[in-house]
């Protein structure tokens, strides 16, 4: 089971994240302004398992340029139509992705990290002991330690509800239906669908990111369609497992090791004989 979240039609409400944390009782951000457009909550992490990015963009017809324009007066834009072009948002609601290959599973010292039936990536919090090892191995920075208590945080996809035969609260809670929920062969399908309307439609640039199962992280739980680089929306181009070199470096640690006991008993050997003469 996973998600499939259409950027296209988010409407940037915030309805995920608030469902999100309400039914997980999930701590508050601190209730700041960033400054960064209508973003409150800058990213996931520990506190926010669900994260709403805004990005202004003004798009020329012949180039895209993404990001926040920090001389221009966007509402003025907005009435006018753009500058050279189009200005628009693109909206996206990110998630923990939960990896077919995840690194933070192969990392985590005491268990408290485990794939479910439904094939997601939860951390149980009563297992947990703060180590950290998990948050560097995640390749896309999902996952975060509280600073009160230590542990590690993250979206569980709603591993209760699901228990219950419920959908996650964030998909519950899309009024666009901007997060879809469900087996992930049907909204693979559902998403490829959806890319080929919108290219008959002349929207050249919707493409698919996560969905690929021979990617570096064997396909993602949580994928998505985006109207720009991955970049652009805060995402890395090629994510891969970062403990895919696990097994060759262990295998050159252990021959390292036999090679130096294999010296060392040489070395004592003949030590012994060398007394002996």
């Amino acid at each position: 089971m996973g998600f499939f979240t259409d950027t296209t039609v988010c409407i940037g409400c915030k309805a995920c994240e608030v469902a999100c944390k309400e039914w997980n009782a999930i701590p508050d951000d601190g209730f700041e302004l960033t400054g960064m457009s209508y973003d409150n909550t800058v990213g996931l992490g520990a506190d926010t398992w669900r994260h709403v990015a805004f990005i202004e963009q003004r798009k020329p017809l012949a180039r895209q340029d993404p990001g926040l324009h920090h001389d221009t007066d966007v509402l003025a834009m907005a009435e006018q139509g753009g500058e050279d072009g189009d200005f628009r948002w693109l909206m996206a609601s990110d998630v923990c992705k939960h990896c077919t290959h995840a690194a933070c599973l192969d990392v985590c010292p005491t268990g408290s990290l485990f794939r479910t039936e439904f094939g997601t990536v939860v951390v149980q919090e009563d297992i947990c002991n703060g180590c950290g090892y998990c948050i560097p191995a995640c390749p896309y920075g999902v996952i975060d330690q509280r600073k009160d208590d230590g542990r590690a945080w993250k979206c569980t996809l709603c591993y209760d509800r699901l228990g219950q035969g419920m959908e996650p609260a964030c998909a519950k809670a899309c009024p666009t239906d901007s997060i879809q929920f469900g087996p992930l062969d049907e909204l693979r399908e559902r998403a490829r669908h959806r890319v080929g309307q919108l290219h008959e439609a002349g929207i050249g640039d919707a493409r698919l990111y996560g969905d690929d199962p021979d990617d570096g992280v064997g396909g993602d739980g949580a994928f998505f369609l985006l109207l720009d680089e991955p970049e652009v929306y805060g995402l890395p181009p090629d994510p891969v497992v970062t403990t895919r070199d696990l097994p060759a470096m262990w295998r050159h640690v252990t021959k390292a090791a036999a090679m130096l006991a294999g010296g060392a008993l040489a070395a004592f050997a003949g030590s012994v004989i060398g007394r002996r003469t």
